[in-house]
């Protein structure tokens, strides 16, 4: 199968390590084990479990104990109606490969994670591309999605919290997503990977709350501050999750028991781990927001959620050619838009340690001036 090249993970895998200040990183600033476990305030028990675990295969759909736990995130879901995945990215992978077939028409919204229209390009759907737009704080536009939608529609990919943008689309444009989908007997499959992080603390309805044909994956990796332990889950209708089971088969057999083990000690303790990320991501936005503000070539929609934002710049120079001046000039990394076909933008991370964005941003203050 010949697939488009990962834009994102490709610039990513090249130059993440090179820079002294890492922008591009979307992550919340990373836990380390001993920190999940005092937050837990189980370090003891934890590691004499963990000492005695018989390393098999373990259980092959995730621990019962933490898909319990993942389906306490929604309000209709059971531990049936989740399946632990290899990640988000395996999850989103495996949700797009069980529903689409060759011939199949299918939405994506765009900015978004590369793999929800690239996966269904690869396996020989008709994708179309519904453009977020910034006059629409890069939320849905409802006509423009209404002009997308055929008879035979299969499937209509979006991502809320929003994926680079920090854009959350509330309740009432869900539903009306859902209504329209609900009238040509679509699915409506939603990357909530930062479904937790709303800034404000406010609570958006998961789209399998919402919908009967709604999919929805999730990770511990950026909410939660636990990208290394691999961990994610698709949470669908039973029927579909049975099929994404036999899909799974060949590519997961289970995921890593003592990652199982640690994810859901972070999912019981999930308030106490939002708390400090909320509060650390709420900090750093402000020194974001006001040194945007205070840079009369950069401009945003400000994001609500999430731990990126799209920085649009008005010099006339490519965005992988500034991205390569920061890295190389000033020690900063920062992901171009091209990376993310959105040419004309940069995408910055900003959740991850203050001292790190404060020196970044000063940097790249630096290298304005010059240029």
């Amino acid at each position: 199968m010949k697939i488009k090249d990962f834009g994102v993970e490709i610039w990513m895998n090249k130059y993440e390590d090179e820079g002294k200040y890492n922008l591009a990183e979307t992550c919340v600033a990373s836990l380390k084990t001993k920190e999940l476990l005092e937050i837990a305030g189980n370090t003891e028990k934890a590691i004499a479990d963990i000492l005695e675990m018989r390393l098999t295969y373990g259980a092959i759909k995730g621990s019962e104990n933490l898909r319990n736990s993942v389906s306490k995130l929604y309000e209709k879901a059971t531990k049936d109606n989740i399946i632990i995945t290899h990640g988000a990215i395996g999850g989103n992978s495996l949700v797009l490969e069980t529903l689409v077939e060759k011939g199949d028409h299918v939405i994506s919204v765009l900015p978004t994670y590369q793999q929800l229209y690239s996966i269904p390009e690869a396996i020989g759907a008709d994708v179309d591309i519904l453009k977020l737009k910034e006059e629409d704080n890069f939320l849905v536009n409802i006509e423009d999605l209404k002009k997308l939608i055929k008879p035979e529609t299969k499937v209509i990919n979006i991502n809320n919290p929003n994926n680079p943008t920090g854009s959350v689309m509330k309740e009432a444009l869900l539903r009306e997503i859902c209504k329209l989908a609900e009238e040509v007997d679509a699915y409506v499959f939603c990357d909530e990977t930062y479904g937790d992080l709303i800034h404000n603390g406010e609570k958006i309805p998961r789209i399998t709350d919402i919908y009967d044909k709604g999919i929805s994956t999730g990770s511990v990796s950026k909410t939660y501050s636990l990208a290394g332990l691999r961990i994610g889950w698709i949470n669908g209708p039973i029927d579909f999750i049975e099929n994404v089971f036999k899909h799974r088969d060949y590519n997961t057999i289970s995921c890593g028991m003592i990652d199982d083990y640690l994810a859901n000690i972070a999912l019981e303790n999930k308030d106490k781990i939002l708390k400090r990320n909320l509060e650390l991501i709420n900090k750093n936005k402000n020194i974001l927001d006001k040194w945007v503000n205070s840079n009369p070539h950069i401009s945003y929609i400000k994001p609500e959620s999430g731990t990126t934002a799209l920085l649009k710049y008005d010099m006339d120079i490519p965005s992988e050619e500034l991205s390569l001046k920061l890295l190389k000039e000033a020690s900063v990394v920062m992901l171009p838009g091209s990376a993310m076909e959105m040419e004309g933008y940069l995408r910055i991370g900003y959740a991850n340690y203050t001292e790190v964005l404060e020196k970044g941003l000063e940097a790249f203050s630096k290298l304005l001036e010059k240029y």
